[in-house]
Parts: C-alpha cells; sequence; structure tokens
C-alpha cells in the first residue's frame, strides 16, 4: 500500500524536475560566461570555472555598441506592448460584453492568426514598410510586433473580462460613468492579472524577436539585442564564452520582470478561467 506522503513526494520531484530542465540552461550560459575559451575547450569538461573572468563582460560592452542594441530593443519592445495592451483591451472588452454576430467565429480566426509562420509574412511586411519609407525606424518594428501579439493579448484579456460581474459595470455606470469609463475604472482594474500576463507574454516575444528585427532594420543604429548578438561571433570562429555573457544581459531583463510580477502572472495564468 503507497505510503500517504508519496503522491506530495511524486509531486514535489516532478517539480524540482521541471525547475531543473528550465534552470539549467541559464545557469550553464551564466558559468560558461565566465570561463576563458581555453577552459571551455578542456577536457574533461570543467562544470565550475577554475578561474572566473569577467573579460567576456568586458568585451561585450567594447566590441560592439551593445547600449544601442539594448536601447533599441527596449523601446522597441514597451511600445509594442503598450501597444497591443491597449488595443487588445478595446478588442477583450467589445467580445467579452457586447452582443457580436460571430463572436466564436471571430475567436476562432483571431487563434487562427497566430498560427502563420512568421517567414511567410516576412516578404509583405518588407515590401510594405519599404514603400511607407518606414525601414531602419522603430516603427517597422513597434507595428508588426504588436499585430503579432495582438491574438495572444486579446485571447488572456477575454477570458479575464468574462471572469469579472456585470454588475459592477453596471453600477459604474449607473453612477455615472460611460462604457469606456467602466473599463477604466473597473474591469481593467479587476483584471490587472490578466493585464501583467498579457503584457509580460507580449514583451519577451518582441524581446525575444529575431527574424524581423534583422530583415528591417538592417542599419548598424537600428538593431536589436537578438541581432547584435549574432555580431560577436567570427567568420570562422565562435567565441561561446563571449556569446555567453551577452546572452546573460539579453535574460536578465526577463528575469527581472517575471520575479517583480511572479504573483500577478500565477493569478493571470490561473485565474482567467474561473467565472465570476
Amino acid at each position: 500500500m503507497m505510503p500517504r506522503f508519496a503522491p506530495r513526494l511524486l509531486l514535489r520531484l516532478a517539480a524540482a524536475s521541471v525547475m531543473l530542465n528550465g534552470l539549467f540552461p541559464v545557469i550553464w550560459i551564466a558559468l560558461t560566461s565566465l570561463k576563458t575559451e581555453t577552459e571551455l575547450t578542456r577536457q574533461p569538461i570543467t562544470w565550475w570555472p577554475h578561474l572566473l573572468t569577467w573579460e567576456n563582460y568586458h568585451r561585450v560592452a567594447t566590441e560592439q555598441p551593445l547600449l544601442t542594441f539594448v536601447t533599441n530593443s527596449l523601446v522597441v519592445a514597451i511600445l509594442s506592448t503598450a501597444l497591443s495592451l491597449v488595443v487588445a483591451s478595446f478588442a477583450a472588452y467589445a467580445l467579452a460584453r457586447l452582443e457580436i454576430r460571430g463572436r466564436r467565429l471571430i475567436l476562432g480566426v483571431i487563434v487562427c492568426s497566430s498560427m502563420f509562420p512568421l517567414v511567410t509574412l516576412l516578404v509583405p511586411l518588407f515590401e510594405t514598410m519599404r514603400a511607407l519609407g518606414l525601414l531602419n525606424t522603430y516603427t517597422a518594428l513597434v507595428l508588426p510586433y504588436t499585430v503579432l501579439n495582438l491574438p495572444v493579448c486579446t485571447l488572456v484579456l477575454v477570458s479575464f473580462f468574462e471572469s469579472i460581474p456585470r454588475n459592477l459595470e453596471n453600477a459604474a455606470m449607473i453612477d455615472g460613468a460611460s462604457r469606456l469609463g467602466a473599463l477604466w475604472h473597473v474591469v481593467l482594474p479587476l483584471s490587472a492579472p490578466g493585464v501583467f500576463t498579457a503584457g509580460i507574454l507580449a514583451f519577451v516575444n518582441a524581446w525575444d524577436e529575431f527574424l524581423l528585427a534583422l530583415s528591417l532594420n538592417a542599419a548598424q543604429s537600428m538593431r536589436t539585442l537578438p541581432v547584435g548578438i549574432t555580431l560577436y561571433q567570427g567568420e570562422y570562429t565562435f567565441p561561446w564564452p563571449v556569446i555567453s555573457a551577452v546572452l546573460m544581459i539579453a535574460i536578465v531583463p526577463v528575469i527581472l520582470l517575471v520575479v517583480a510580477f511572479q504573483d500577478r502572472i500565477v493569478a493571470g495564468l490561473t485565474a482567467g478561467g474561473v467565472k465570476g
């Protein structure tokens, strides 16, 4: 007969294995960034650096305009995230509250639109941005990222808006608030976990995107961090300690976001499906 504590122990072991699977690549990259290239190629493999060195981070900051890459990524990710949340809030509220014909069909189209491979959209987007004269500008990335993030943001917010009782909005409108006022003062504050979840998903997608950033912003001054990382490799060499150092710099903002808003993220992933 299985002891009482066995199911709990199995759950903890499963959680630990999932956590280790997620953290191990980050830990390995962090340790690699503190090694020399000689030690990295040494046999047998050394897990912990024999001699910690920060030279790789110094090279990252001096060999390429790292600050420019980070600034471009931050500007594009923040602007596209903010625009995605604004547009998705209106769209989600309309789908959750208004009597719209074909609502299920619209939701299905939103889901299907998020399944198109990005590479199939590259040529039309490039030709559009070139015709509008927007290549090598922040707008060339902000607009496509906003469109690409809208499906997931809308779906997350629809689920949250539907879980909020309509009586709360009705009470606000009886007190004189408009429908937009009810959305701003009642629905959005109560949906804060969902808004944070959608915002972080949109930010990470924009922060990590490579293909559009490489194709639409080819100028050195407009390159984002994912594109900038590729510039640290040589024609025939791959300085993995240096590349690992710049990867750690790219990971830090995402880690800070998750740590700062982990409670809201968990609430956003779990509470949206509960109907009020």
